[in-house]
């Protein structure tokens, strides 16, 4: 992974956890969860909105992702092992609001972070600065330490800052449903509204750009994979 400019991944133990089917039916027991940084100084321009240069950072990233995974699967694949990519940003299910499989879901078990009180996920050397890529597989390698708990704190900031008020303000445990943590209807109503013209409504990122854990990747090099 690191050869393809990764520098945090992990694998996921999902025993036990309905993941996406392969052509035969059967699921899988282990995930590849692996983040990319958003770069730090485009996340910090959002605090007031998306712009047109996030958009782009995060199309760019998104494509990345679907690059990186298809060829980690194939990898998988040539070795001998079942394995699926989940696309980097794909809604499946456009009533609830869902994809085939949440991206955090394998990102936590993979040791990677823990989910913020915006919904999305933390880590500890980019904050929710981040996009996620997933790549299941029947292969039996070694998996992370889950992180089962929230390192939030008392802090509000996300909540506070969300103009769709769709944060509920409460903190993840794992197994939580994401209507106690967030309305996904009001936040979506409110991106595809207010944000229309930037990859059709499906950009915020305030929420995540407001984070201090994010704000802390601004003191630190910021790392640039080799095809930036």
């Amino acid at each position: 992974m690191r050869e393809s400019g990764v520098v945090l991944w992990g694998v996921a133990d999902l025993a036990g956890i309905d993941t996406p089917r392969d052509e035969c039916g059967r699921g899988f027991p282990r995930a590849v969860s692996f983040a990319l940084p958003v770069a730090p100084e485009i996340m910090a321009g959002i605090r007031n909105g998306p712009t047109p240069a996030y958009a782009a950072e995060y199309t760019r990233l998104n494509r990345r992702i679907d690059e990186l995974s298809g060829a980690l699967a194939s990898a998988i694949g040539s070795a001998g092992f079942r394995a699926r990519a989940l696309a980097s940003s794909k809604r499946t299910d456009p009533v609830r609001l869902r994809g085939d499989f949440p991206h955090k879901t394998a990102a936590t078990r993979a040791g990677l972070g823990w989910v913020g009180r915006h919904g999305q996920l933390i880590t500890r050397p980019f904050g929710p600065w981040v996009r996620l890529g997933t790549v299941f597989t029947d292969w039996e390698l070694r998996p992370a330490t889950p992180v089962e708990r929230s390192y939030c704190g008392t802090c509000r900031i996300c909540v506070e800052a969300c103009p769709a008020s769709a944060l509920k303000g409460t903190a993840w445990r794992p197994g939580v449903p994401r209507e106690e943590i967030l309305d996904a209807f009001a936040c979506d109503q409110f991106k595809r509204e207010r944000y229309a013209h930037l990859n059709e409504g499906r950009n915020c990122g305030i929420c995540a750009a407001v984070c201090p854990y994010g704000g802390r990747t601004l003191n630190r090099p910021f790392p640039i994979p080799p095809n930036r």
